[in-house]
């Protein structure tokens, strides 16, 4: 099956260096092999808006007003301190971060445990205020990615924040997803692996499964409030969770039988199973070098 030509991140290219140039090695049954590049935490069920290309679009998706234990998060930056994680910690996933209100908190442990670390921030911008933003960056953040959805007068509105800020350009980037429906939104989409048929757009999931490899899993650890750890952020039904950070360690869970095998058959473009096989992301965007460690 062709893919069809998607709208693409302006952040795709800035990640993929990132990915590529950070990888750090440990042993693992007598093996090296590389740690995740990312970690990825939802750290709650909520969110403010129901954008149209969001599963949360749909009238059964079913919000959760729950977040991220404290200590679950210190268990994981205390087991990532051990290798001197250098890689990037992003508050983003299925959720607007910034309704935590222990976010700034969340950010400070990170910066203790994991002082080399990159601390990214993925948001929509509407809790933001000049305090909030500053204190932000004030708590150890290093770069804040907002989606801006209204339009280029609240795109401005933001950009402008964050230079009264004093934010260089390295720190934020200001993302345009009010974009044409032919131009996706602004945002690289995809079909949530198979959970966008009853959003407001509807895309579908695949028949057939897509016959080329995904690098997803061998670069990206992605943890939810309740301490699943999925296979991947595209993976919004909890279709394939690989462990639980609450009984089970990070390196167990990354290094698993379970991980070691689903990397295996991306390598080799197998999607023949859940939720894979109805997935439409192309996932051969970045982290090939990661990805043939695992071969």
């Amino acid at each position: 099956m062709k893919i069809k030509k998607k709208f693409l991140d302006t952040n795709i290219k800035n990640k993929s260096k990132t990915i590529k140039e950070k990888i750090q090695f440990v042993f693992y049954d007598g093996k090296k092999l590389p740690l995740p590049t990312e970690i990825e935490i939802s750290e709650s069920g909520v969110c403010n808006r129901k954008c149209s290309f969001c599963p949360r679009s749909a009238p059964d998706f079913n919000e959760v007003k729950e977040f991220i234990d404290e200590n679950l998060y210190k268990k994981l930056c205390h087991e990532l301190k051990e290798y001197d994680y250098k890689g990037t910690i992003r508050f983003s996933g299925f959720v607007e971060p910034l309704l935590d209100k222990n976010i700034f908190n969340l950010i400070s442990i990170t910066r203790a445990y994991l002082p080399k670390s990159n601390i990214e921030i993925v948001t929509n911008g509407d809790p933001l205020n000049l305090k909030r933003l500053q204190k932000l960056f004030y708590s150890g953040l290093n770069r804040l990615l907002i989606s801006s959805y209204d339009g280029e007068k609240e795109t401005k509105a933001l950009e402008n924040l964050c230079k009264e800020a004093k934010l260089n350009e390295s720190q934020y980037l200001v993302r345009r997803r009010y974009l044409s429906e032919d131009q996706d939104f602004g945002i690289t989409l995809s079909n949530r692996s198979g959970l966008m048929e009853n959003a407001e757009f509807k895309i579908k999931s695949l028949n057939d499964p897509l016959k080329n490899p995904c690098y997803i899993p061998s670069y990206t650890f992605f943890l939810d409030y309740q301490g699943d750890v999925l296979m991947c952020p595209h993976d919004w039904g909890k279709k394939l969770i690989l462990g639980n950070l609450k009984n089970t360690n990070f390196k167990d869970i990354w290094f698993s039988k379970q991980s070691m095998g689903i990397r295996k058959m991306l390598n080799k473009s197998n999607r023949n199973f859940s939720p894979c096989n109805v997935c439409d992301v192309d996932g051969t965007f970045m982290g090939k070098k990661n990805s043939e460690y695992f071969l």
